[in-house]
């Protein structure tokens, strides 16, 4: 998985942290969580604000 597989993240995200609520996650936690999903392979220096934003917002999407 890189950066840019939003939808893909946010479904290992949802199953990883079920109880977590994506509203209330900070850019920190969330770059560390994705970076440690199994099949994550990607730089960290290509990951930006936008990028976090929008894996939030799927996260959001995929918990309701």
């Amino acid at each position: 998985m890189k950066w840019t597989d939003i939808n893909d993240i946010a479904i290992e995200l949802a199953d990883a942290h079920p109880d977590v609520d994506p509203t209330k996650i900070n850019f920190v936690d969330l770059m560390n969580w994705v970076m440690a999903l199994p099949g994550f392979n990607d730089d960290p220096k290509h990951c930006g604000e936008k990028i976090l934003e929008a894996i939030q917002g799927a996260w959001i999407e995929e918990a309701e």
